[in-house]
């Protein structure tokens, strides 16, 4: 028994087809926003390379992309058809087309439901990537001098005033290592030199944070060093007092950044595919449609349109027993008790058969 099914006059098979074309160019629209999507997530990816270790960040904006332009291309196919089979005449061209075209498209929208639930699954790949990337970044900040590394002072700086952020997970990662260039230190100074020996590695360490970590909004001035030595500073007390720089971590700060873009992303690009989803169901049931009033040779008369020709069970076993016997076609069956197939086959004498020789005459 046929599933969900309709009867369609020629009149509800034209309009059908009319409004299947209109949704199809919206798709078409559907499919430049999921590219323009993927677009933006690269290029805002893009924007802070430096401070992410590479890996598989750029794998859902690449998909998005290519989901993108691939949607395109098979809506523009779509509504071609769909103008098409207005008319029942034209119609007949796509008839071997259109089973193909709605079994690749169904496997294609699940390619965008991938995308979408990619956009809520990354948070830990984007998490790992930020981390080591802003590891990497803040050990090379004092690296001014070294190509290849000489901008990431100014990167690690914009990153923490734009983000209003400091440090990796937080502003005390900048006392485990030497952000300060050794061009800029004093070795004739004994405070120096006492630092230096102090450190097992040769480091020169501070409890305090660069410039880029202080906020503005602060009525006090700045307090970027000496932050954990309450006398050094008048009226401060470290514990108590909230310090007048950015306590956010840059990795949780960026984190939260690019977790609601991809959020914003996936809730659009679900609803991108329920519309196609939608779309597909309605040139399911105008190729059905179509394919059964032509079968009935009457194109002025009424025809009967289905989502699935059986139940959603005999389909299932149908589609499981075609894949089963994928590859058996040139088998020969060797299950006991059948026979072989050249068994009955009659064959042609091939026997000696006694055959009248004339004699050879004799030379006279």
């Amino acid at each position: 028994m046929a599933v969900l099914k309709v009867k369609f006059t020629k009149t509800r098979r034209e309009k059908l087809a009319q409004i299947l074309w209109i949704l199809n160019w919206v798709s078409v629209v559907s499919g430049i926003i999921l590219f323009s999507l993927g677009l933006f997530l690269k290029i805002e990816i893009k924007k802070r390379n430096e401070v992410m270790a590479k890996g598989d960040v750029n794998s859902l904006p690449n998909m998005l992309i290519s989901v993108g332009v691939i949607a395109c291309i098979i809506n523009f196919l779509g509504g071609k058809i769909c103008y098409d089979c207005s008319d029942a005449n034209k119609c007949s061209r796509w008839k071997l087309v259109m089973l193909p075209y709605i079994v690749c498209t169904f496997c294609f929208t699940f390619c965008i439901l991938a995308g979408a639930l990619m956009c809520y699954t990354m948070r830990n790949e984007l998490e790992e990537s930020l981390y080591l990337g802003l590891r990497d970044a803040i050990n090379f900040y004092k690296d001014t001098d070294i190509p290849g590394r000489c901008f990431l002072k100014k990167t690690v700086d914009m990153l923490q005033i734009g983000f209003q952020c400091c440090g990796n997970n937080g502003f005390r990662d900048w006392f485990e290592i030497q952000w300060v260039s050794a061009r800029y230190l004093n070795m004739a100074s004994k405070e120096v030199l006492d630092r230096l020996k102090s450190n097992v590695a040769g480091k020169f360490l501070v409890d305090g944070v660069p410039f880029s970590c202080c906020n503005p909004s602060s009525p006090r001035p700045c307090i970027q060093y000496q932050l954990t030595n309450n006398s050094a500073h008048y009226n401060y007390d470290f514990l108590t007092e909230e310090l007048n720089i950015w306590v956010k971590g840059c990795r949780e700060a960026l984190l939260d950044y690019y977790t609601a873009i991809m959020r914003s992303i996936g809730i659009a690009a679900l609803l991108i595919w329920l519309f196609e989803l939608s779309v597909l169901i309605g040139v399911r049931y105008l190729q059905t449609a179509m394919k059964n009033v032509l079968l009935l040779g009457d194109l002025e008369g009424e025809s009967d349109g289905w989502l699935l020709e059986n139940s959603f069970v005999e389909t299932a076993k149908y589609n499981i027993n075609i894949i089963k016997n994928l590859g058996k076609a040139n088998q020969i069956s060797t299950v006991s008790g059948m026979n072989d197939p050249n068994i009955d086959v009659q064959n042609t004498n091939c026997g000696k058969t006694t055959v009248t020789t004339k004699s050879i005459p004799v030379a006279s």
